[in-house]
């Protein structure tokens, strides 16, 4: 497999899973800006949609947005219990996960990366993502985890969408049991792994 990624983006999450699996693929960089792979293809064709990440299978097919992917590599290997297994109710309530994380965090935050966007503007979406972080840390004051006892992709796509705070200025200090999660999920090798490949390319 082969996972289209940029550093700092939320591609870090499905690179997190395949490490933390141990399946093999290799990184191929995209530029977001010219929108061109390290070994200059046109990303674009790639992913219409231009934007990371995009997984490459073996037989050539390519999969996109980040909780499909998520989902897709979980089940690849069930063992490792990433993801409650398909038509469960546990399955059920780590999609209620993912588009929780997707259209709240992910949304919520993404928007600050615009330099020229108003900072009015910026505050309205600053002020709704902090409402979204009261009620993660009041969620996580009762489990390790989103799922509960066990590291689940959810946490490994909230991890990488909360990381972004540090480009913002945002001081997670202000939710102590939100703070606690991120140092605790970053300490996870696989996450590491991922930060530091992503760092060196």
């Amino acid at each position: 497999m082969k996972l289209y990624y940029a550093p700092n983006t939320c591609s870090l999450s499905p690179h997190i899973v395949l490490r933390e699996l141990a399946l093999p693929f290799t990184l191929v960089r995209v530029d977001n800006r010219t929108k061109t792979t390290e070994d200059g293809r046109d990303f674009l064709t790639i992913n219409p949609k231009g934007y990371v990440a995009a997984l490459e299978l073996k037989d050539g097919q390519i999969l996109t947005e980040g909780p499909a992917i998520l989902q897709y590599l979980a089940d690849l290997s069930p063992e490792a219990n990433l993801a409650p297994p398909l038509g469960s109710w546990g399955r059920v309530r780590l999609q209620e996960w993912l588009a929780f994380i997707n259209s709240e965090i992910h949304a919520g935050l993404a928007p600050l990366f615009n330099s020229s966007l108003p900072e009015d503007a910026k505050r309205i979406f600053r002020d709704k993502t902090f409402k979204r972080f009261d009620y993660l840390d009041s969620v996580l004051e009762c489990n390790a985890y989103l799922m509960g006892k066990n590291f689940s992709i959810a946490d490994a796509y909230l991890f990488t969408v909360l990381d972004w705070c540090r480009f913002f200025d945002i001081d997670l200090g202000h939710w102590p049991t939100l703070t606690n999660y991120v140092s605790r999920v970053g300490e996870r090798p696989s996450v590491q792994a991922a930060q530091k490949a992503e760092r060196q390319r």
